[in-house]
């Protein structure tokens, strides 16, 4: 009896460790792809996009002082002019309208694609937005509007700038849009903004566009995806309506002096690779309990299996997590689960029918290889619950087996006497 066991946990420890290889070459393949596939969606789709308000500067060139052409009359600097108040890193503001208001929709449709091993949470964005700016002087000023973009790699389809509704004439740089206007003196106009945009994982909004002060502000945005989460620095909603298969969220402020964001997080789907990886790190637990219940019950049974069915048995429980692991980049992995399963568990019955008979083969192995197999990996599936899952299942699994073995004699199992005794037990 010693020595089967020896023998026993020797081919469980080279599974375990054929299962670390596996697991191993999986996240490998996983990160990989990630680094070449990902740089290959943002060319195609676009990145990640931090939208920010407009800017209205003055345009004027003020020239520069001159000295006086008489040398007998000594040159005085001019004093120096009142500050101006400045950004949050310090660098001087020019001067420019107030933006005194904000009123922002914005809608996020989901399109994820998956390439390889994962999966990409790729939205498009539909922008569209009036800013109210106020110019206070006692002048007319020409006024330079920039709307900064809100990623360097994406398009912009159908973008325009309006003014008090009167389309604006754009030019642009790598850094922004920009347009020209003149603001008659103490009046508030209203800056139309508009374009549709693709975007990658998160969706942000800087209400201040670093300014820490916003005034009269009002974002609303509806999403058509149920999962909602703002990022780690971002201001949660002050109002939210389900519609449909979305929201409607609305953040809305009279007077926000803070430095946090507005935004979204896309959901993600389940990444076929990682979950992969992880079942497969799992798989020794899974084939410990498998082994630990087929051993006491063929011990209860008088059944003779010998460490080299055990081998076979544990290749059975290795071509799932290997074929699942080449299957999951070509099928959906809830699809490819299923075959790798029936695979499985087909190898393992057609194999003990032969061994010990079709009865214990169906029932208690294949019963056994359901749960400890099938149920404990699709565990991986269920977020947030997994350990949970396992946790009640391994507890479940305690309970069971201390109550069928309460009343075994193991000095005289492990002596090979009365292996199948065990008084009072029935199975």
């Amino acid at each position: 009896m010693t020595y089967r066991l020896a023998a026993i946990c020797f081919i469980f420890v080279c599974t375990a460790f054929a299962w670390w290889i596996l697991g191993a070459s999986l996240y490998g393949r996983t990160n990989s792809a990630d680094a070449r596939l990902k740089g290959s969606v943002i060319s195609s789709w676009g990145e990640a996009q931090v939208a920010c308000p407009p800017t209205a500067l003055f345009d004027e060139t003020r020239p520069a002082p001159q000295p006086p052409k008489s040398a007998a009359v000594p040159y005085v600097q001019p004093p120096a002019s009142p500050s101006v108040p400045s950004l949050p890193n310090d660098a001087p503001q020019p001067p420019g309208l107030d933006l005194v208001s904000t009123r922002a929709n914005v809608d996020l449709l989901l399109d994820q694609r998956q390439k390889g091993l994962l999966w990409y949470s790729t939205y498009a964005v539909r922008f569209a937005s009036t800013y109210g700016f106020t110019n206070e002087t006692a002048t007319d000023r020409d006024v330079r509007f920039r709307l900064p973009l809100p990623a360097q790699k994406a398009l912009y389809d159908d973008l325009a700038l309006t003014l008090d509704g009167t389309p604006l004439v754009t030019s642009s740089d790598p850094s922004g849009i920009f347009a020209k206007a003149r603001v008659p003196a103490h009046k508030t106009v209203e800056l139309g903004v508009r374009y549709r945009s693709q975007g990658l994982g998160t969706w942000t909004y800087r209400p201040g566009g670093g300014r820490p002060q916003v005034k009269d502000f009002e974002l609303k945005m509806h999403t058509d995806f149920a999962r909602i989460d703002v990022p780690g620095d971002g201001l949660s909603p002050t109002s939210k309506t389900p519609r449909g298969d979305g929201w409607d969220l609305v953040w809305n402020y009279r007077n926000l002096v803070s430095g946090s964001v507005i935004g979204m997080v896309m959901p993600e789907k389940l990444q076929p690779g990682p979950v992969a990886a992880r079942i497969s790190f799992f798989a020794p637990v899974s084939l410990l309990f498998f082994f630990f219940l087929i051993f006491l019950l063929t011990t209860m049974r008088g059944v003779d299996l010998h460490p080299m069915n055990y081998f076979f048995l544990a290749a059975a429980f290795f071509a799932f997590h290997l074929l699942l692991a080449y299957l999951v980049d070509l099928i959906s992995i809830h699809l490819a689960f299923a075959i790798c399963s029936a695979v499985s568990v087909f190898l393992v019955v057609s194999y003990l029918r032969l061994v010990v008979g079709m009865r214990f083969a169906l029932v208690e192995a294949g019963l056994l290889q359901l749960v400890y197999l099938v149920a404990f990996s699709y565990a991986f599936f269920l977020e947030g619950m997994t350990g949970l899952a396992i946790t009640i299942g391994a507890i479940l699994t305690l309970f069971l087996v201390m109550q069928w073995t309460g009343r075994m004699r193991w000095s005289e199992v492990f002596a090979g006497k009365g292996a199948a005794r065990a008084a009072g037990t029935t199975w």
